[in-house]
């Protein structure tokens, strides 16, 4: 779907319905780079900047569905101190432009995936440590919104939660397998016999890590806002903060890096202290989740990796990447669970 297949004046009422910035200015419309599940567009209205958020023209009814629940999502962290991209309104029913959408501030800032560090955390090491802290306390304070008060019951099932993981998860390897992965049951196995007993059920982003989130320009490390919430449910806040350690080799960061180089990064036990101080949980159980992590995230690439495999349509730097960070995240997982045993 082509932007100027949005009818700016018709956009343009509805905005003025919803006490948009840029009151009775017409909407200038740029689709954004970069949407995988969505389609979106940068919104110019008088001066203000917004984005907008749909499915694609081609989405079926799970997309739809998803971006229901951001909605749904979005309009809960309204008031919150967890940094977003705050609602400004939304379409629910889909009835005006053929899709439901959401209308959201634009946020100034960077993401580290767009060519790694921005000035000055790419050589000032110090200022480079302060993204950590911000990434795990962005978790943190995501973890402890009380999610009832904000309205969010059904929209995850906390009860059983852990008890579903493997075979959930297992399931969805199996419906597209396409090779072996050493050490995949051996984790499995010790998933299930070191389930916590107890936790504290929270909003979970699902897929944090500094790929889905943006930092303000310039020192001192800022936390603009946390994206891309399509994995994100009422679960156990803890796995967030599994996903900000996969770049550690225990206490201190990879010498090679993740997908990013974690040079002069802050040791896991000062990120395990912050996440404590500001979320109030304790993390004496964090190996489970660093387990938990490394093989969920391991299973969920592999899809990629799987889909260019079957479509023979394989783009290289995708496969190549995937082909040897899948097995290696499940080979970490089953290491670690070995170790721990």
């Amino acid at each position: 779907m082509a932007a100027t297949q949005l009818d700016p004046a018709v956009l343009g009422r509805w905005l003025d319905e919803h006490d948009a910035p840029g009151d009775g200015e017409l909407p200038v419309l740029e689709q954004l780079s970069g949407g995988s599940q969505n389609t979106l567009y940068l919104i110019h209205r008088g001066g203000h900047r917004m984005v907008l958020r749909m499915p694609g023209a081609r989405a079926d009814a799970a997309r739809i569905d998803g971006l229901l629940r951001e909605i749904r999502l979005v309009r809960a962290l309204r008031g919150t101190d967890v940094p977003h991209a705050e609602l400004i309104a939304a379409n629910d029913a889909g009835d005006l432009l053929g899709m439901p959408f959401y209308v959201m501030q634009a946020i100034d800032g960077w993401s580290p995936m767009d060519g790694g560090w921005e000035a000055p955390f790419d050589d000032d090491l110090t200022a480079r440590r302060g993204l950590a802290f911000e990434l795990v306390e962005g978790a943190a304070k995501l973890g402890r919104v009380d999610w009832r008060a904000q309205r969010l019951d059904g929209f995850g099932r906390p009860d059983g939660f852990h008890e579903r993981q493997v075979d959930r998860w297992l399931a969805f390897l199996d419906s597209y397998k396409v090779r072996d992965l050493p050490g995949i049951d051996d984790a499995a196995d010790w998933l299930r016999r070191n389930r916590p007993a107890h936790y504290r059920p929270g909003i979970m982003h699902g897929d944090y890590q500094f790929a889905n989130v943006m930092f303000a320009h310039g020192a001192p490390a800022r936390l603009a806002a946390i994206v891309d919430w399509e994995m994100t449910t009422v679960g156990d806040p803890l796995l967030d903060l599994a996903w900000c350690l996969l770049g550690y080799d225990g206490e201190n960061p990879r010498e090679d890096g993740f997908y990013l180089d974690m040079k002069g990064m802050p040791t896991r036990s000062e990120l395990l202290e912050r996440y404590e101080k500001v979320s109030g949980l304790s993390t004496e159980n964090i190996d489970y989740y660093l387990v938990l992590a490394n093989w969920k995230l391991g299973i969920v690439l592999e899809k990629t990796y799987a889909a260019g495999v079957r479509s023979g349509k394989v783009d290289p730097k995708i496969q190549g990447a995937f082909g040897a960070m899948v097995p290696q995240l499940i080979a970490t997982a089953a290491g670690l669970a070995g170790s721990l045993k």
